[in-house]
């Protein structure tokens, strides 16, 4: 009996489908290429509960007739080739032809399309790779294309799609890509009928401020070359505005989006002397080359792509990159606190050279009785009393909010002022032994180190991830509350836009932790208050790198509950630094509250707390 069987149509598209439509960006990725495809230069992206419930590409393309619109969805057909040679002179994203048959195996497809000769259109219903109608239709030209209830038909599929928010953050960063390299194309994006973007057409620095705010114009500087090789333009971000945290990294060719590990590490290799080893470079950098000299069949998504010339056009990169910082930084900062030897003018000299005629000096007289604060007569008259009473008035206000500030001081503190006021008295009691018979004291080691005696040698503890570790245990307990540290004058900060569905559903969380923020609109978003445990930490940066962490953690593991992911990133975000020189009281302090937790040996990202150094371990060093 023969047990080799040809697989029906809808299971190979469904089994295709799992390489291909990976989440609902997956969908928008493939049906916006195919609207460029179609010659689209306007298109509208429509979502619903984060593309769950709807995706709807609407475009002004070519559009399709019946018969085309019937054949787009089956397996391997496509317009864009004829033959295998034509692999390599692509100019079209898609070229494979299983995008769309992809789509309609996971999910219900509604399209309606017209071609703008034709007197009427096409609708076509397809429903788990099975077409349930085909029917003439009035509609506009081009193609309006609607996928719903996203993998309706794989359970297992749909229930591990993670968290709205994180889904709709993959689908603004797959947006954002397009839009990128799409700037001729008018593109709007609408979530639960909600206009997130809504870009016209403009060159690649407008686009880039369209997407990701303002502030970037004036911290990117070009790049620009042209060999016969690669026609490489773009911007690079001035090295004082590289991030720790969300750094924007585009690479383009042709048109194309790409991930290239050997082009990122020559553009952050421009970099490495300028800016601290954790920052990075952003960056958005389009490459044009012949097509025959790129392969761009190697992966489903076609992002990765091989490049015949891989070594010269990284040495190109390298250069381009490397000169712009360069020109950048050509002009060094005037220093007015040190004299400099080619700014010495000579004294004059009294003595007018021979031969020389020196005109002579303008005549000026003073009325010495002159007095621009005595009475006038009319206009503005300046008034002693007047005076004295604004001093009065802003001695009375400048009080009250010293005194408000204090009253504020006073009601919280920070975390290690918080701990136990202990006296010297019960410092001593609690550094002896049972017996009465004094301890050896702690011994700081630098600013970020404590040393202290153990029965098996000697422990030494990391003093900043001691802290965190308190700091997460205080902040993940959800019946506990925190008071707020009002500002005085509440800042701003400004967030990507693919982060703006995260804050907005973190907003409670942050305002249990003690934090008061409230949107401005077009991603900004104002801080009138910071947990009283952040004191000191600058709260836009507190804030972002909070925001970024758990956006990372979202992306790794979404399983994490939310709230430990929040305190984890404000534990590591408001823990002392080294800078800050403990004293032996807080340093006991720290320690006594580090051994009271459940787990002191390691901080909640797995990390150690501290080690003991045996005997055996010492005479190995020494």
């Amino acid at each position: 009996m023969d047990v080799i069987k040809l697989l029906p149509d809808s299971v190979a598209n469904q089994i295709a489908a799992g390489e291909v439509i990976q989440r609902p960006a997956s969908v928008v990725k493939e049906l916006v290429e195919n609207a460029i495809d179609a010659g689209a230069t306007e298109i509208t992206i429509i979502i619903k509960d984060a593309g769950r419930t709807l995706i709807q590409v609407v475009d002004n393309g070519c559009g399709m007739s019946a018969t085309d619109a019937r054949l787009a969805f089956e397996r391997h057909s496509t317009s864009k080739i004829r033959q295998a040679d034509d692999l390599f002179a692509l100019h079209t994203m898609g070229f494979r032809g299983e995008a769309l048959a992809s789509i309609c195996a996971v999910a219900q497809v509604d399209l309606r399309t017209m071609r703008r000769d034709d007197p009427v259109g096409t609708r076509i219903m397809i429903s788990g790779s099975k077409v349930e109608s085909q029917l003439p239709e009035a509609c506009a030209p081009g193609s309006n294309m609607m996928v719903k209830n996203l993998f309706f038909n794989v359970p297992a599929r749909r229930k591990f799609l993670k968290k709205d928010s994180v889904e709709m953050s993959n689908i603004i960063h797959e947006f954002e890509r397009l839009a990128l390299v799409n700037c001729a194309v008018e593109m709007t994006l609408i979530h639960n009928d909600v206009t997130l973007f809504s870009l016209p057409k403009a060159n690649l620095k407008r686009r880039i401020v369209a997407l990701f705010g303002k502030s970037l114009d004036s911290q990117l500087i070009p790049v620009e070359t042209d060999t016969a090789m690669v026609r490489i333009h773009g911007f690079v971000v001035k090295p004082e505005h590289c991030r720790k945290r969300g750094a924007l990294q585009f690479l383009f060719v042709n048109g194309r989006n790409m991930r290239h590990p050997y082009f990122h590490k020559a553009i952050a290799q421009c970099y490495e002397d300028l800016v601290p080893a954790d920052y990075q470079p952003v960056y958005f950098i389009d490459f044009v080359v012949d097509p025959a000299t790129i392969d761009v069949n190697i992966h489903p998504t076609k992002n990765e792509i091989k490049f015949e010339q891989e070594q010269s056009i990284r040495q190109i990169l390298y250069a381009a990159v490397k000169e712009t910082l360069g020109r950048f930084n050509a002009t060094p900062a005037m220093n007015f606190d040190e004299a400099d030897p080619f700014l010495d003018v000579p004294a004059a000299d009294p003595t007018p050279a021979a031969g020389r005629d020196f005109p002579a000096a303008p005549h000026t007289s003073a009325d010495p009785s002159y007095n621009p604060f005595r009475q006038q007569s009319s206009g503005f008259t300046p008034s002693a009393q007047n005076w004295e009473e604004l001093y009065r008035n802003f001695a009375a206000e400048s009080q009250s909010a010293i005194s408000g500030i204090n009253e504020s001081q006073q009601a919280e503190s920070s975390l290690l002022d918080s701990l136990p006021d202990l006296t010297e008295a019960d410092v001593a009691a609690e550094i002896t032994g049972t017996d009465g018979t004094p301890q050896a004291d702690i011994i700081a080691v630098g600013n970020r180190y404590a040393a202290m005696p153990d029965a098996r040698g000697l422990r030494v503890v990391d003093l900043h991830r001691a802290h965190t570790a308190i700091l997460f245990d205080r902040f993940s307990k959800p019946e506990a509350t925190f008071a707020s540290q009002r500002l005085i004058f509440p800042e701003q900060f400004a967030i990507d836009p693919a982060d703006q569905p995260l804050v907005e559903e973190i907003e409670p969380e942050l305002t249990r932790l003690g934090f008061d923020i409230a949107p401005l609109g077009q991603g900004v978003w104002s801080i009138n208050a910071v947990p009283s445990a952040a004191d000191g930490q600058n709260p836009a940066s507190l804030l972002s790198d909070m925001v970024r962490a758990v956006a990372d953690g979202s992306a790794d593991n979404a399983a994490e509950p939310l709230r430990q992911r929040l305190a984890m990133a404000l534990a590591s975000s408001a823990a002392f630094r080294a800078d800050r020189q403990l004293s032996a009281k807080e340093i006991h302090h720290l320690l006594s509250e580090l051994m009271a937790l459940p787990l002191p040996g390691y901080t909640p990202s797995g990390a150690p707390v501290f080690t003991i150094l045996t005997p055996a371990d010492m005479a190995r060093l020494l």
